[in-house]
């Protein structure tokens, strides 16, 4: 059973660090699968979680729960931390160095990893037509940033801009319709 959201905010902001475990229980497994998505790598993700979750307690206090979700604010922390150790020279040297060959990555089993789907959102995501798809999938599940977008797609700028825009308005009129409490998720990560 999950804690009321308002108990877990409550706990954060005076750094209960019984209720802090609790955050990390439920909200962990979901915030992981998002930033190994990013990251690619089982070990960097556990890092990048680690280094989140420290970012939470330290800034608890100023959450703010009029600005988004306690999960809306979490996910931003660890969407800018996973993109922010993919831009990192270490990462990069570290990807270089450890290329793995097809036939090894097959036989791995990554089911015990947690994914999107365990907040349904990859469902919902797949739901949209295929440019909105793509534009979101390359921002905020691979960390492109828009200029990115553009160059990867060869698409203006503006284009990027307008299918993010339309793409999120649909999942909130999805989230909204369907009751969804994830609905910042996408709108507010912005």
């Amino acid at each position: 059973m999950e804690i009321q959201q308002a108990v877990l905010v409550e706990g954060l902001k005076n750094r209960d660090r019984h209720v802090f475990s609790s955050i990390y229980d439920q909200y962990s497994p979901a915030l992981y699968g998002i930033i190994l998505k990013i990251v690619k790598r089982e070990d960097i993700a556990e890092d990048v979680l680690q280094e989140s979750f420290v970012k939470i307690w330290k800034n608890g206090p100023v959450y703010e729960p009029e600005k988004g979700t306690l999960f809306t604010w979490m996910l931003n922390i660890c969407r800018n931390a996973a993109i922010d150790k993919t831009r990192s020279a270490h990462f990069r040297r570290l990807e270089r160095g450890q290329m793995i060959s097809p036939e090894i990555s097959n036989h791995i089993n990554w089911s015990h990893s947690p994914k999107t789907e365990h907040i349904g959102l990859k469902t919902v995501i797949n739901e949209l037509d295929d440019k909105y798809r793509q534009v979101i999938d390359l921002i905020y599940f691979q960390g492109f940033t828009q200029q990115e977008v553009h160059e990867y797609l060869g698409i203006p700028l503006g284009t990027v801009k307008s299918r993010l825009r339309i793409g999120l308005r649909e999942l909130r009129t999805f989230f909204h319709v369907h009751r969804v409490p994830i609905i910042i998720l996408m709108i507010t990560i912005l």
